[in-house]
C-alpha cells in the first residue's frame, strides 16, 4: 500500500479503536519480542474465530490517549524485517506477518503489522502456548475457543476424524518412542527432554497434535499405528509401495506406522556411490546416488499431501537413473515452482491435521521450505534438479535424478559453487532442452554460461571445453552459415557441380547433432536459397532434380 492508503487505514483503525483484532502500543526501541509473539497468537486466533481477513498490531499509538506518539522500535529496516523470521520460528504452525507497513505520520513513526488469521482448523501458538483476547486484554486461549477452531475442518479433513473403537493398543511401541524423541528434539529450546519422556502417553499424543482429547485419529493410525491395525482405515488403503524397474524387477508394500515405514522404504533403494572427477583434479568426488534427506522429504510430502479419499497408495518407482514419486491428489496450494525460491508460505493444506502432526514430529516443515531445500541440496550435489509433472489430473509426479544428464552442467556446478539458485534452475532447463524465458537466456549469456541459438542452447565453450566431453561439444555446437557456405563453394569450385544428394552428403555430417533430421534438411535448403539469391550459385537443372553450379564471371572464373 502507498502512504495515503496506509494513512487512511490507520485513521480507520483509530476510529474503531481496540477490539479483539486490533491492538495499539507505544512500543519503544526494545519492545519485548516475546510479547509481540503473544499478541500475534492472540490476534491471529481471534481473526480466525471472527471470520475477518486479518488483524492489526500497531506501534506508535498511545493506547490510553488514542493519539499518534511515534515509535523508535527497530529503526533499522533489516532488523525490522528480521522480526518476520523470529515470529515464524516461534509460532506453531510457523506463520508470520503478511507485511509490516512503516508510516511517517505527522505525530511520529507508526508501524502497522498485518497479521493473518489462523489457518482453518489450526490454532496458532507462541512458544507452545495459545493466546486469545478478552476485550482489550491478552489472555490464554480457552478450551471453548480452542475446540471451535479445531472443529472447523473436522468434517472436511479426512485425517482429523476419530476412529471408532481404536485405542492406544493399536499404536506401535517403537513408533511411539521414536515420536517422543523427535518431539523432544524439536522443542528442546522450551521443553526439557526428561519432562517430555515423563508425560503419560495420552498427554504426549495430544501435545504432539496426533490425537484429539485422547481419541485415536486417522492421523495417529497412519503415523504411529501398528501394521495389523491398518484395517481400521478400510476401505482407504494406508500403504506405501516401492517398485524396482529395469533389468531386475522387485516390489514391496509398506503399511503403518509411516513414521518408521518411510525410512524402511528408503533402505530398499539401491543407493550406490557415484564418482565425479572435477576438471583438473586428480581425485574424484564421491557422491551418493540419492541424498537421504531429499528422498525422505519427497516421500513425507507425498504422505502429507495425499488425497486419501481417492483410495490410492503412495508409489515410489526406482528406475536405473532416477526415482519417481507418485501420490493421489492435485497440487493443493499454488504450483511447485512457486516454492523453489523459498519465500512462498502455504496458506492451506489438504490434510491440515496430518500436516500439523508431521510438523510436530519433524517429518515436514510447515513453512514451504521443503521444495526449495530439495532443489538446493540437489544442486550442491551437482545433479539435475527435481522435476514435477502435473499433467495427469488428480495426481502429482515428482522425479529425483540419480545420474547426469549433461556432464558439462555438473562440471560447471563444481567449478562455480557460488552460482545463484536462479541461474542453476535456468541451466538445468538448458541441459534438459526445456524452454526458457528471454530474460533468463539473456542473463545466462551475459554471465557467459550458455551459447547457441534458441532452442538449441548449450553450456558455454568455456565450460564444455573443460569437460571430458570436448568432442561431444564440437559435435553439438552450431557453426556460422559462412562455414557451411564455404564448404559448398569449395566443393563446386573443385568438382564443377553437385546434385541435391551430393550437397546433403557434404553438409549433413557437418551440421550440429542437436538438430533433428528434418531441421538439418531445412537448414541445407535455406542455405542453397540464400546462396542463389546472392548470385553465388545457380541451378542448371530443374526443381525436381537440381544441379548446382557456381555463377561464372565474364572471364570464365567462378564469381567470388
Amino acid at each position: 500500500m502507498d502512504s495515503a492508503a496506509v494513512t487512511a487505514l490507520l485513521e480507520r483503525l483509530i476510529a474503531t479503536w481496540e477490539n479483539e483484532v486490533v491492538e495499539f502500543k507505544r512500543a519503544g526501541r526494545d519492545y519485548d519480542t516475546d510479547r509481540i509473539g503473544q499478541y500475534f497468537s492472540a490476534l491471529s486466533n481471534e481473526a480466525n474465530l471472527r471470520g475477518t481477513e486479518g488483524a492489526w498490531l500497531v506501534f506508535g499509538v498511545d493506547d490510553r490517549l488514542r493519539t499518534v506518539v511515534g515509535s523508535d522500535y527497530r529503526l533499522e529496516p533489516e532488523r525490522l524485517q528480521g522480526l518476520k523470521q523470529q515470529v515464524a520460528q516461534g509460532t506453531e504452525p510457523g506463520i508470520t506477518f503478511r507485511d509490516i507497513h512503516v508510516l511517517d505520520h505527522a505525530g511520529g513513526r507508526v508501524l502497522l503489522f498485518d497479521i493473518p488469521p489462523a489457518p482453518r482448523g489450526i490454532p496458532v501458538a507462541w512458544q507452545g502456548h495459545y493466546f486469545a483476547r478478552a476485550g482489550e486484554s491478552r489472555v490464554p486461549l480457552g478450551l471453548d475457543k480452542l475446540d471451535a477452531i479445531r472443529q472447523q475442518t473436522l468434517a472436511l479433513d479426512w485425517t482429523a476424524q476419530a476412529v471408532p473403537d481404536a485405542t492406544l493398543d493399536d499404536l506401535d511401541a517403537e513408533a511411539l518412542a521414536t515420536a517422543r524423541t523427535l518431539f523432544a528434539q524439536k522443542h528442546a529450546n522450551r521443553l526439557d527432554a526428561a519432562e517430555v519422556m515423563a508425560w503419560p502417553v495420552e498427554t504426549f499424543l495430544d501435545r504432539a497434535r496426533v490425537t484429539q482429547h485422547g481419541r485415536i485419529t486417522r492421523t495417529a493410525l497412519l503415523l504411529l499405528g501398528k501394521a495389523e491395525a491398518a484395517w481400521r482405515l478400510s476401505p482407504h488403503p494406508a500403504q506405501l509401495t516401492w517398485k524396482l524397474e529395469g533389468p531386475e524387477r522387485a516390489y514391496e508394500h509398506f503399511g503403518p506406522p509411516f513414521l518408521l515405514s518411510t525410512t524402511r522404504l528408503y533402505r530398499r533403494i539401491r543407493n550406490i556411490q557415484l564418482r565425479l572427477l572435477p576438471q583438473g583434479a586428480l581425485l574424484p568426488v564421491e557422491i551418493a546416488k540419492y541424498d537421504q534427506k531429499i528422498v525422505l522429504e519427497a516421500l513425507h510430502n507425498c504422505v502429507a499431501h495425499q488425497d486419501y479419499t481417492r483410495l490410492g497408495r503412495v508409489v515410489v518407482v526406482e528406475q536405473p537413473h532416477r526415482l519417481v514419486f507418485e501420490n493421489e491428489g492435485s497440487f493443493f496450494e499454488g504450483q511447485p515452482e512457486d516454492y523453489i525460491p523459498g519465500n512462498r508460505l502455504p496458506r492451506r493444506y489438504r490434510n491440515p491435521f496430518l500436516a500439523q502432526a508431521m510438523g510436530e514430529l519433524s517429518m515436514i516443515d510447515t513453512m514451504g521450505f521443503g521444495i526449495h531445500d530439495m532443489h538446493a541440496r540437489q544442486a550442491r550435489r551437482y545433479f539435475p534438479l527435481p522435476d514435477y509433472d502435473l499433467s495427469e489430473a488428480g495426481s502429482v509426479r515428482l522425479v529425483i535424478h540419480g545420474g547426469l544428464v549433461d556432464p558439462a552442467y555438473s562440471q560447471l556446478l563444481m567449478r562455480k559453487a557460488d552460482l545463484p539458485l536462479a541461474d542453476v534452475l535456468a541451466l538445468d532447463r538448458v541441459q534438459k532442452k526445456l524452454p526458457l524465458p528471454d530474460e533468463a537466456i539473456a542473463r545466462l549469456r551475459r554471465a557467459g554460461l550458455v551459447e547457441g541459438r534458441r532452442p538449441h542452447l548449450h553450456v558455454s565453450a568455456e565450460v564444455a571445453k573443460a569437460t571430458a566431453g570436448k568432442a561431444e561439444y564440437i559435435r553439438t555446437r552450431a557453426q556460422d552459415d559462412a562455414f557451411y557456405a564455404k564448404l559448398l563453394t569449395d566443393y563446386l569450385q573443385k568438382f564443377g557441380q553437385a546434385n541435391r544428394k551430393e550437397v546433403g552428403q557434404l553438409l549433413l555430417p557437418k551440421l550440429s547433432d542437436a538438430l533433428t533430421p528434418e531441421q538439418k534438411e531445412r537448414k541445407i535448403g535455406n542455405l542453397l536459397t540464400s546462396l542463389r539469391r546472392k548470385g553465388l550459385i545457380v541451378n542448371q537443372g530443374v526443381d525436381s532434380a537440381p544441379r548446382w553450379q557456381l555463377v561464372r564471371s565474364d572471364k570464365g572464373k567462378a564469381a567470388p
